[in-house]
């Protein structure tokens, strides 16, 4: 590895920032792009750009000044990463990768063609086609590009639902009777090394659709969790990609494991690894962007990690009531990201919860997970 390598971040929002804390340690020459003149990466970086992540020409500019270009968001111009791979930029995840969890129709179909499990799909053209289908529902209808944090999802129970049925192409996943939601991050590097942190279980918030908290280690019999490290190292090595790779998983009531979707980046069932683990979820992506070592993945203490989130009815400059209160309790640390403005269910920070044990863990969580509060 040279003296000091500029690596280019598409998105400048908290996972950009996270990562950039971690590559303080490398002697990286940061580089973001984001559309948002405020996102949280803005100061911290050592070059910041205000422009569009999904625009070709702005992507391809920005990549052509960076040894290494990787995303926080998937929602990026792939053309414009794969021009820039074949003039030599180093682009992990690669375009590949990225052109197909993009779209969630592409990746649904990734999994079947490689004995991946997952729940069964149709995809649809537009709505009208959804009355062919009647018959395979309760399903979840997803948008196929642009939905993330529960944005484009929504529940068909029956014909009567069609109504809020998405008039796009989506796909049709059959409803899965789930005992759990379980999450596995995975990391390979260009030496083909894999490594894979232990399973979490997530727990989403009833309204949002997004994670809420999550618990480490999870409550799985230790032969399903071998089963869904072995899923998601398979679902990396089928990709080739080079990276940190996040598998959301369902566990079924009769003891599958599904995958249910996939996040080519640090993902928010990682956040805890910060402060739980030997190493960071974003340390390890660094080394396998780097192509370094992986570290090692080992919990070092058992974690709750609690979404921070707008509170309703608040919309403007954020401030935060109960630190003082949440800090004074043993094991409790607080990641906030930097966002100036705070809105309804805006993802503000997050705060991890440490104990001997996930009981332990639980009980101080339990504790102060009223207690903070982002208002305006």
């Amino acid at each position: 590895m040279k003296g000091e390598v500029k690596l280019g971040i598409l998105g400048g929002g908290q996972l950009g920032r996270m990562l950039m804390q971690a590559g303080l340690d490398f002697n990286i020459y940061t580089l973001v792009l984001d559309p948002d003149e405020n996102a949280p990466c803005k100061d911290i970086c050592n070059e910041f750009y205000v422009g569009s992540f999904r625009d070709f020409d702005t992507v391809y500019e920005f990549g052509k000044n960076c040894d290494i270009l990787t995303i926080e968001i998937e929602h990026v111009n792939a053309d414009a990463l794969e021009k820039l791979e074949q003039e030599g930029v180093k682009v992990y995840p690669d375009a590949k990768t990225v052109r197909t969890i993009q779209d969630k129709g592409l990746q649904k179909e990734f999994y079947r063609q490689h004995n991946i499990p997952t729940s069964d799909f149709i995809l649809l053209n537009d709505k009208q086609e959804l009355q062919q289908h009647a018959a395979f529902l309760p399903a979840f209808q997803k948008l196929r590009r642009e939905g993330y944090d529960g944005r484009g999802v929504t529940r068909l129970a029956s014909e009567t639902d069609f109504g809020k049925a998405f008039e796009e192409p989506t796909v049709l996943e059959k409803l899965v009777d789930f005992e759990k939601e379980i999450s596995v991050i995975v990391a390979r590097n260009a030496n083909g090394e894999v490594t894979a942190f232990p399973v979490v279980e997530l727990s989403f918030h009833p309204e949002h659709n997004l994670v809420d908290s999550l618990f480490a280690p999870a409550n799985v019999p230790y032969k399903l969790q071998r089963h869904a490290i072995e899923i998601a190292t398979r679902v990396i090595e089928s990709f080739g990609m080079v990276g940190i790779l996040a598998v959301e998983m369902f566990l079924t009531k009769d003891g599958q494991i599904l995958v249910n979707e996939v996040a080519p980046r640090p993902h928010n069932s990682g956040h805890h690894t910060i402060k739980a683990n030997y190493t960071s979820q974003y340390e390890q992506h660094l080394r396998a962007i780097l192509n370094l070592p992986l570290g090692a993945t080992d919990i070092q203490s058992a974690a709750v990690m609690l979404n921070l989130l707008g509170e309703p009815g608040y919309d403007g400059e954020a401030s935060y009531e109960g630190l003082q209160e949440a800090l004074a309790v043993p094991g409790v640390y607080i990641h906030l990201y930097g966002k100036k403005y705070t809105r309804p269910a805006r993802k503000m920070g997050h705060i991890t919860v440490l104990g001997e044990s996930i009981e332990e863990a639980q009980q101080r969580a339990d504790q102060i997970k009223n207690v903070i509060k982002v208002k305006a």
